[in-house]
């Protein structure tokens, strides 16, 4: 009789499947580990397989990974969950639903054409778009694939790094944390910050220095800076606050160094306009929060904004 699975049996599968799942490096036969963590590829729902099980040519085939995250292949009687393994995972778990009623010891190979991983580029870099990783990358690597700076870019980038590494970990997407690390062009370039990257990463180069404002102001967003600017000119930017705001508690969010760690600076702009405390300049990559949401949800917030020239360039191939 035809097995079929139902659809919570398929989706409980995938979910137990994935709370093993991390990230992706070096495809082949030894795993590469980061952290103590499995680090080969993991087959991704927009994947193709190639399947080849040698000495039965009838059995090769070629399909998708479907929406459920299931293959279903000649001869089986049910779906194989495919999402969130590796390569030779697939392969074992083929291999053992062959041989459970139709062949003795076959040896099955699962090569994946990986579409579902990808870093992505935007901003002044000469080839800008979605590349799709099959191993570790650092962000030099990124930048030398996307063609480099152009002409016009100004001295930083930024990389927004959004929860999980891989669509693998069982994590919701409102219990994700979202990074942005600011780096000097110079300084990847020479070899002098090495960062690694996750499958979606977003790298924006930038035309300059930027400050991002959120919150009650009239005009949020990300701004240009090119000369010294102060907390009080980064809000008239802005073109200033909303009648809701607080102005007594403005943040001022600072990356510590190159890491994705951040610091909360408190303003209060009633004692900034009387002088007794002084307007602060800011630096390149500051996130001025007129708001009382959380750090967490502040960075969600810019990197929202961040990620909206990124629809573009979704399936763009390098």
């Amino acid at each position: 009789m035809r097995k079929i699975m139902t659809g919570a049996q398929l989706l409980l599968m995938i979910i137990v499947t994935g709370l093993a799942c991390y990230g992706q490096g070096s495809p082949g036969n030894g795993a590469m580990t980061l952290h103590g963590k499995d680090e080969r590829y993991r087959i991704g729902l927009q994947d193709v397989l190639n399947v080849q099980v040698d000495r039965h040519s009838d059995l090769n085939q070629t399909v998708p990974v479907e929406p459920n995250g299931t293959i279903s292949l000649f001869r089986l009687d049910h779906p194989i969950i495919a999402a969130c393994k590796t390569e030779e995972q697939l392969a074992a778990d083929i291999r053992a639903a062959y041989m459970e009623n139709y062949l003795k010891d076959p040896q099955v190979h699962v090569r994946a054409d990986q579409k579902s991983q990808a870093i992505y580029v935007m901003g002044a870099v000469d080839k800008p778009g979605a590349y799709f990783v099959t191993r570790r990358f650092h962000l030099l690597e990124v930048l030398a694939q996307a063609g480099g700076p152009t002409k016009d870019a100004g001295s930083r980038l930024v990389v927004v790094r959004g929860g999980s590494p891989s669509t693998c970990k069982d994590t919701a997407p409102d219990d994700t944390d979202v990074a942005m690390i600011g780096f000097k062009i110079r300084d990847v370039q020479e070899g002098k910050r090495v960062f690694w990257m996750q499958p979606g990463d977003i790298v924006s180069v930038l035309k300059s220095d930027m400050i991002y404002v959120y919150g009650n102001v009239n005009k949020q967003g990300a701004y240009p800076i090119s000369d010294p600017t102060t907390l009080t000119q980064a809000l008239a930017k802005a073109e200033g606050l909303k009648a809701a705001a607080k102005s007594d508690k403005i943040r001022i969010l600072r990356q510590k160094g190159d890491t994705e760690a951040r610091e909360e600076l408190i303003f209060d702009l009633k004692l900034i306009d009387k002088g007794t405390v002084k307007d602060p300049l800011l630096e390149p990559n500051d996130i001025v929060a007129v708001s009382q949401d959380s750090t967490k949800a502040v960075l969600h917030g810019v990197g929202d904004a961040l990620q909206k020239g990124i629809p573009s360039i979704l399936y763009r191939l390098p």
